[in-house]
């Protein structure tokens, strides 16, 4: 049995049909991790979907009615950049109860996984970037509301600049936002994290790591939260579709292993989340994810877990 729990609902999946996100990666990420015995059906927990009043620890009134109602404007649409489908909203309500479900996994264990979330281009009052509602802001506010943390650190290292999140939490001292990202590519606006560390087009391993590497442990130093947050986009991958970075499969891994490592032997929690992926063979995407899975418990047994 693995020493943390994976987070996983067969819903996650947002009914995109033909798209360039592939939002089947779920269950097929889900499924590699049973078909190679990483993980066992046992090791998997069901969230429930976000009430509304989860998500109005992040979200507007308006859009929550909005987007369970189904009564989007054209713009709206727009900005998601997908269709719109009763599953869709059902599926991002269970990612964000996913992430409310890791966050309280890790504080328990050390690692919490969610096979899914990373939605961190949806706004209070509105979503963007094919993600529609915040679970990594729901997650952090609910496990505030219920007193189980007072200050987060969420680390963001999708190859796109976590503009949602960053505004959800601007003048927010209980929260520090860190974002890693390629510069030049979407969004186009970028609302300021409380570190942004700005790369240029086509950074690989080395460089990233470093530059990483010194914006955490600088943030670690100043701010000591009682949960990492971790967003573990693949998108910073070579071949990625959307992204402009280079990175190989072992540097993704050594930047798991760097996030992890630096919070876990502090005795901070790491929730995990997926964020991004959309490389030219799905099944390089499916690999990122189950390496990040595969470092977090590597780490964890290292580490070992005093909470």
């Amino acid at each position: 049995m693995l020493p943390f729990r994976l987070v996983y609902h067969d819903e996650y999946d947002l009914n995109l049909g033909d798209h360039v996100f592939p939002s089947k990666k779920y269950k097929w990420l889900h499924d590699r991790l049973i078909r190679t015995r990483f993980a066992t059906p046992e090791d998997f927990f069901s969230p429930q979907p976000a009430s509304v009043e989860d998500l109005l620890l992040a979200h507007d009134t308006e859009w929550v009615v909005k987007l369970k109602s189904g009564v989007l404007s054209y713009q709206d649409i727009l900005r998601l950049e997908i269709p719109y489908s009763r599953q869709m909203a059902q599926a991002f309500c269970l990612a964000a109860g996913g992430t409310i479900l890791a966050a309280q996994l890790a504080l328990q264990s050390g690692v919490g996984f969610n096979a899914g979330g990373g939605f961190h281009h949806a706004f209070p009052d509105h979503g963007e970037g094919f993600c529609a509602l915040n679970d990594i802001a729901v997650g952090i506010r609910r496990v505030q509301r219920d007193g189980a943390i007072h200050r987060a650190m969420v680390v963001d290292c999708d190859v796109h600049h976590g503009n949602g999140t960053a505004a959800i939490f601007a003048g927010d001292f209980s929260v520090f936002t860190l974002s890693i990202h390629q510069f030049n590519n979407y969004p186009s606006e970028k609302p300021p994290s409380s570190l942004d560390i700005h790369l240029a087009d086509g950074v690989g391993d080395s460089e990233y790591i470093h530059r990483l590497e010194n914006g955490y442990h600088a943030a670690l130093a100043m701010f000591k939260p009682d949960l990492v947050l971790y967003v573990a986009g693949a998108d910073p991958y070579y071949e990625d579709q959307l992204g402009g970075l280079t990175m190989s499969f072992e540097g993704l891994m050594e930047r798991d292993r760097l996030v992890i490592w630096e919070a876990l032997h502090r005795g901070i929690p790491v929730a995990i989340v997926l964020a991004g992926g959309y490389a030219q063979s799905p099944e390089d995407t499916i690999t990122i994810h189950a390496n990040t899975a595969a470092v977090a418990k590597e780490v964890l047994e290292k580490t070992g877990w005093p909470g």
